[in-house]
Formats: structure tokens, C-alpha cells, sequence
């Protein structure tokens, strides 16, 4: 850009910045589409808890993406679904709350899986959102990108967008990606960043969650208990950190050497069966699930740990509510 002096000479010209957008985008889904392993490639770093079993998510984990001209804070939530039990309805609800809140949604449906009637579910409950006073624009989200063929991926983007007409709406944008290999998670950012409104940064630039530290702890124990369990316990696991104490007298500043943490963990099931699982034979398992825990702890709080493990029987804890109370639900 240019202008001009009096005299007639051409002057160049700095156009004003872009304003700085800052908001919230929430991601839905049915359980097990991907969405904590797209927020954690959003942000950058791990945030939420990934595992290959559905229903992994129990909170909403917010992730903060930091940018010269934006700050977006991503809400992982539950997985919407149909509610069996007095925790499903509770997860569900803590969804329906949280999309209350924000400036856009992310609606993630992976492209290895045809839509179904879970899907409609989830569309059915956007549907009221996306129009009226306060409309939020809900984008649609190909997950898993890299799973499936251009034929398939095609043949999927389609299937999409007849969803929305099925609900009489129309999504903002129609956008596939891939978060293990990274395939168009920073057009996915700017799709969603373009529906936020002009503000300033919500969190301090070296922040990416706000999700308190014995909450993570949780989350990275209940991520190694998970993996490589039968189907049944996913549902039935709850973990609880009971304490985070600095051991005395284990550092020494002097030479380098980082204080020692006891990191005293509860893990609940619902039955005798289900705590022999989680333990193993002569405990190995249980052991295996503490090594992977603890190297992601010691990651995340910058310092050694040392892991004490406990598995408790809470009977039939997802339907009771006094219990559900007791374990943060």
C-alpha cells in the first residue's frame, strides 16, 4: 500500500494489524472418534488422555493454541451418547453445559466409520444451536484422514453433508484431517479461529491447559490402566490422587538434584473381577501400568515421582450417586 505527500510522492504505507481474536471451541463427538488425540495436535503437546478404548475422556479438558493474531482454547469433552447408567447421563449433561458456552464447535466424525445412528444423535442435539438469537456455527470435522483411501474420504465428505441437510442446517465448513500426521490441523485451526470473536489473550502465553496438576495425574494413571484391558472396564475404572507431597529432605539445590514426589493414587472398580485385571498376576500388571504412568507424571511436573498405586473395589459406583459425588462426578 501507498500514498502520497504533498508534493506527489508515493509514501509506502503499513496496513493496521489484524485484530486479535481470542474464544473457545468445544469438540464433540461419539466416544472414541479421535478428539483428544486432535487436541492434543492442535495445541502441540499431550493435554488429554488418547487410549483405544471408548468413553476415555471424563472431564473437559481445555487446551490453549497460541498464536501472533489469536488464542484459542479448545474444550475436549465426553463422548455424547446414548446414557446407560447415571454417569452417562452426568457426562452427557456436562456436554450440553459446555456447549452453552462457546464460540464455535468442532463436530468430529472420523472417516474409517460410516455415519450412523450415534451420529445422528449428536447432529439431532446441535441442530437447536446452530440457529436462533445466538447461533453457533458448528464445523464438521473428518477425523482420521489417514486411515482411508480418496475414494472412501470422498464418499465420507459426502455423507457429511447430506447430515446436516438431514437436519435442515447447514455446517460452517466441511474440514478432513489427520492428527498423526498432521494433515491439515493448521487449516482445521484457522477454520476455527475465523469464528471466534476480537478480544484479548484469556490465559498467559506459556499456559496450554488450566486443568488443575492432580487432575493430569489422574488422567495419565487412568491412560496406562486402560491399555490392553478388556472392553467391560473402561466404563468401570475412576481414579483418584489422593495426595502429592514433596518427600523430606529428597533434593538437594546445591547439586542439581530435583525433589523427590510421592504420588499417592486410588484406582476404583466396580468389582473383585475387574481389580484382578487392573493388578495382573502377582501384581505385574499393575507395575507396568505405574512405569508408563509415572514417566508421564515425572514429565509433567518436572521432577522425580515416586508412584503408589492402590486398586479399591466401589461397588456398582457408576449408579450410585453418593459415590459418583465422592469420585468427582
Amino acid at each position: 500500500m501507498t500514498s502520497t505527500t504533498p508534493d506527489g510522492d508515493a509514501v509506502p504505507t503499513t496496513p493496521p494489524p489484524a485484530a486479535h481474536r481470542s474464544g473457545f471451541a468445544c469438540l464433540v463427538g461419539r466416544p472414541n472418534v479421535g478428539k483428544s488425540t486432535l487436541t492434543n495436535a492442535l495445541v502441540g503437546e499431550k493435554v488429554a488422555i488418547m487410549s483405544a478404548r471408548p468413553q476415555t475422556t471424563r472431564h473437559t479438558i481445555r487446551g490453549i493454541v497460541h498464536r501472533d493474531d489469536a488464542q484459542l482454547v479448545l474444550v475436549d469433552t465426553p463422548g455424547l451418547h446414548r446414557p446407560r447408567t447415571l454417569l452417562g447421563q452426568r457426562l452427557n449433561d456436562l456436554v450440553a453445559e459446555t456447549l452453552s458456552e462457546v464460540d464455535v464447535v468442532a463436530f468430529c466424525l472420523p472417516a474409517d466409520q460410516k455415519i450412523g445412528p450415534g451420529d445422528r444423535f449428536i447432529a439431532d442435539r446441535l441442530a437447536p444451536l446452530m440457529s436462533g438469537r445466538r447461533a453457533v456455527p458448528v464445523v464438521a470435522v473428518v477425523t482420521k484422514a489417514d486411515l482411508v483411501d480418496r475414494g472412501r474420504l470422498a464418499e465420507h465428505l459426502i455423507a457429511v453433508d447430506q447430515l446436516a441437510r438431514s437436519i435442515d442446517r447447514d455446517w460452517a465448513a466441511i474440514v478432513p484431517v489427520s492428527a498423526r500426521d498432521g494433515y491439515q490441523v493448521d487449516e482445521l485451526t484457522d477454520v476455527l479461529v475465523a469464528h471466534l470473536p476480537e478480544g484479548p489473550e484469556l490465559y498467559p502465553g506459556g499456559e496450554l491447559t488450566d486443568e488443575p496438576e492432580q487432575v493430569m495425574v489422574a488422567e495419565l494413571v487412568r491412560e496406562a490402566a486402560l491399555e490392553g484391558v478388556r472392553d467391560e472396564l473402561p466404563h468401570s475404572l475412576a481414579v483418584v490422587v489422593d495426595e502429592i507431597v514433596e518427600r523430606e529432605g529428597s533434593g538437594d539445590p546445591d547439586k542439581g538434584r530435583p525433589p523427590l514426589l510421592d504420588v499417592r493414587v486410588n484406582l476404583f472398580v466396580e468389582r473383585e473381577s475387574q481389580k484382578a485385571i487392573v493388578i495382573g498376576r502377582g501384581g505385574s500388571r499393575l507395575r507396568d501400568v505405574g512405569t508408563t504412568a509415572r514417566r508421564g507424571i515425572e514429565k509433567l511436573l518436572g521432577t522425580r515421582v515416586y508412584l503408589d498405586l492402590h486398586v479399591k473395589v466401589a461397588k456398582d459406583w457408576q449408579r450410585d450417586p453418593k459415590q459418583l459425588q465422592r469420585l468427582g462426578f
